[in-house]
């Protein structure tokens, strides 16, 4: 069918089909890292928890590294084999690597092949989305009309914002559902093992889809690339436009994406001591309230251009986000409010395992005068062998007013992820020939986000912790900030200098 052709109706098919079996990938690739501390304790020596997290994040890290491989391998199929074909694969792999992590036997029961086996498995999840991204935002523009692609590819911009919600909401009901003990057993296999049913029905949903007009007209003609990678990234002229795309655009588009999401929820966790429930709240509140400027800004940007859309974003990044975070962290600091000790509460619960093993657990209520209360908790174990262990916590729970800033606040760095993301898509397809888009495209963004963006949670938080000194043993709570305002000030300066604000034609 000539591409002027495909009707609204069709088009909007190919925008479902592309868009379900991205989201799917994606929630396949979140659900790893929102259950970072139930796995560390599944597939590691339960006698070193801290060193068990540490690996578990370096192998949630390890499937963001390898993203740029997945690029260059599934890149090169797709502009040699077509786009419908490869994002196929690339849906089968990551479906079955995630349904394969859910049935992998723990520590205790095949000792070291446990974390190996994860580790493989999450090789191959990094590999396949590596290829997924851009053979999904390539096929939907090449079927929408030039003028409007800004607009039908926003579609699959909101893919990884709602595939991170999606997996926050079904591990929050798998987890209300049962006690954390039954969770932390085998209730942390459901969300695994489910996606499992969303990968086949996206399966099927793709292989009615027909191969993308633009491609098919290049292999009918004769005119496909003979080696992606080395026109892609041999030629002169091309290879100054991946490192334009990487350095003018997704490395900034990266780190405003990860730190508006992923970061934003570390730092209310970590640093503000907000309860794991609560902060999942704010941000999947945040998300649902946001999430509608990705196709917003996307359509924009067929009217404006793409470059001034992102590079806005960028900078609103670089100014906001250190007075955003003081105020997030302003939010949550007890030692700033005013407490209410008429209304403290204890509370004391005395339960035995099965095993034999009884837990005493001891809970101290603090209420602020802006409704926050500080729950300190001390959990003593006793073991059949009168072995004793005893846990100390923590967590602040926000109310009111004072719930409805943190949710703002993290809403208007959404708001920011939005405007870079949302007109990335087009903006990098637009950039490269046909018969080299996929692999052209893919590479810039996957390290831009993978490398560049995928690293912002770790690389902040060690800032963080190396500000803390022997006169200020807290440290400084917006160190970390650094690296994503460098990153996107450095973005923002290359960006305007080099990127056209134009919508390139030349290469249809």
């Amino acid at each position: 069918m000539p591409h002027h052709e495909i009707k609204p109706k069709s088009l909007k098919s190919i925008i479902t089909a592309s868009s379900v079996g991205t989201l799917i990938e994606w929630y396949d690739f979140y659900i790893f890292g929102s259950l970072s501390t139930v796995l560390a304790m599944q597939f590691f020596p339960k006698s070193n928890p801290t060193a068990g997290l540490l690996f578990t994040l370096a192998t949630f890290a390890a499937g963001f590294v390898v993203r740029p491989f997945g690029a260059l391998v599934f890149g090169r199929l797709g502009d040699r084999v077509g786009r419908k074909h490869t994002f196929l694969l690339t849906l089968i792999l990551m479906g079955g690597s995630t349904f394969l992590i859910g049935l992998v036997p723990g520590y205790d029961t095949i000792g070291l092949f446990a974390p190996l086996t994860v580790l493989l498995l999450r090789f191959v999840q990094g590999l396949a989305l590596g290829g997924e991204y851009g053979g999904a935002a390539t096929y939907v523009a090449e079927h929408s009309p030039k003028n409007e692609r800004g607009f039908y590819t926003s579609f699959i911009q909101t893919t990884a914002t709602l595939g991170l919600f999606v997996s926050l909401g079904i591990i929050l009901s798998v987890r209300q559902s049962m006690d954390a003990d039954a969770f932390n057993s085998y209730g942390w296999r459901i969300p695994f093992l489910a996606s499992a049913v969303l990968v086949a029905i996206s399966i099927y949903i793709r292989l009615r889809m027909d191969e993308s007009p633009l491609f098919a007209k290049i292999k009918a003609d004769g005119n496909l690339s003979k080696n992606p990678i080395k026109e892609s990234f041999g030629k002169k002229e091309n290879l100054k436009l991946v490192l334009i795309a990487l350095f003018g655009a997704t490395a900034g588009q990266g780190v405003v994406w990860y730190t508006g999401q992923f970061y934003a929820l570390s730092f209310i966790q970590k640093t503000c001591n907000i309860e794991f429930v609560q902060s999942n709240y704010i941000i999947a509140t945040a998300l649902l309230i946001a999430s509608p400027l990705f196709i917003f800004f996307g359509w924009w940007s067929d009217r404006v251009g793409r470059k001034y859309i992102i590079m806005t974003g960028m900078i609103l990044g670089v100014v906001f986000y250190r007075p955003i975070y003081q105020k997030m962290y302003s939010l949550s600091d007890i030692a700033k409010k005013t407490e209410m000790e008429n209304m403290q509460s204890i509370h004391r619960h005395r339960t035995t395992k099965p095993t034999g093993d009884t837990v005493v657990t001891n809970s101290l209520n603090r209420v602020y005068s802006d409704r926050t209360v500080l729950v300190e908790t001390k959990k003593t174990t006793t073991s059949k062998d009168n072995l004793i262990t005893v846990e100390n916590k923590r967590e602040t729970l926000l109310s009111g007013d004072t719930y409805w800033w943190m949710v703002a606040l993290i809403t208007i760095q959404v708001i920011f992820v939005t405007m870079v993301y949302g007109p990335i898509a087009a903006f990098l397809v637009e950039l490269f020939p046909t018969k080299i888009r996929y692999t052209s495209m893919s590479l810039p963004y996957h390290i831009g986000n993978g490398i560049f963006g995928g690293l912002t949670p770790l690389i902040a938080t060690s800032l963080y912790e190396f500000s803390k000194t022997e006169s200020n043993p807290s440290g400084d709570p917006v160190a970390g900030l650094w690296y994503p305002i460098i990153v996107a000030g450095i973005c923002f300066v290359i960006g305007m200098f080099f990127l056209s604000n134009k919508k390139s034609e030349r290469h249809e």
